[in-house]
């Protein structure tokens, strides 16, 4: 009786304070390197390129003009509009400003690192999309260099970043290292939507559909602050769901004894090789 007395309250303990659990499981760590270094590589061919793609200016404002005469032939919103609103309040042009420069990339990070720990199968399956999205938004950059709605003369549009702060770019002759003649099509609002897209399939949560806030304030900000069209955004998330209609869904989490270097390669797998 002395003994059980003894152990009851050790019990209770642990169930109040049970040991940390570790990030990320064992038997995913020989996976993360090959995963780092192909998102890695995936990055740095996506800013390689565009920067390879800088420096066509008159093309790219040439490209602007028309499509912000699309975008008022087909009666989209206004970016004009937007901003005007945004405008009535200091605060809110600072917070956008602020998400604009911060959250895009350290979001994708987080995203990524979060899925990869916790949800393998949902992780591998998004990933190969996002793969797929940025290459192919890195070919819009390439092949339809645009000019944002700041740049773009006799339209009101105001550079929020330059006037009210924090600012990213600089003026584009000084800051060549960024082409900011790469608004089409906008990942961020296309990383926003994968970012959401993938915590929705992964949870069960009757909540979970408010990850859709995310990509839905993403546009309004980049819109707002006049660093993309309305039409950057739309392509931005079609690329998106051109990139899940040709990969297969998530897999089946594997079973603890296959080897995790089996499932980190490749961002297309067929369906027949996944069975």
């Amino acid at each position: 009786m002395g003994m059980g007395s003894a152990s009851t309250p050790a019990i209770g303990t642990r169930r109040l304070f049970p040991g940390p659990r570790l990030p990320l499981p064992p038997d995913r760590l020989p996976a993360l390197l090959p995963e780092l270094a192909l998102l890695v590589a995936v990055n740095a061919i996506y800013k390689y390129g565009r920067k390879v793609a800088n420096g066509h200016t008159e093309e790219a404002f040439h490209h602007a003009e028309h499509v912000w005469s699309f975008e008022r032939g087909v009666h989209l919103p206004s970016e004009h509009g937007l901003q005007q609103a945004l405008l009535h309040s200091h605060t809110l042009v600072h917070a956008a400003n602020w998400i604009y420069a911060t959250v895009h990339f350290p979001a994708m990070v987080v995203f990524l690192g979060w899925m990869f720990a916790r949800k393998r199968a949902h992780y591998l399956w998004i990933r190969r999309a996002i793969v797929i999205q940025t290459m192919l938004a890195l070919i819009g950059h390439l092949f339809f260099p645009l000019a944002p709605p700041r740049m773009l003369p006799g339209h009101g549009m105001v550079d929020t970043a330059a006037v009210y702060g924090p600012a990213v770019y600089g003026k584009p002759e000084d800051h060549s290292m960024a082409n900011q003649f790469a608004a089409m099509p906008s990942l961020h609002v296309g990383w926003a939507l994968a970012i959401a897209v993938g915590l929705i399939a992964a949870y069960r949560s009757r909540w979970r559909w408010l990850w859709l806030l995310h990509p839905l304030v993403t546009m309004l900000v980049v819109v707002g602050t006049a660093n993309h069209y309305w039409l950057d955004c739309i392509v931005g998330c079609a690329l998106l769901g051109l990139a899940l209609a040709i990969i297969p869904g998530p897999e089946p989490e594997p079973d603890p004894g296959t080897p995790a270097g089996r499932h980190w390669a490749w961002p297309l797998r067929g369906r027949e090789a996944a069975r």
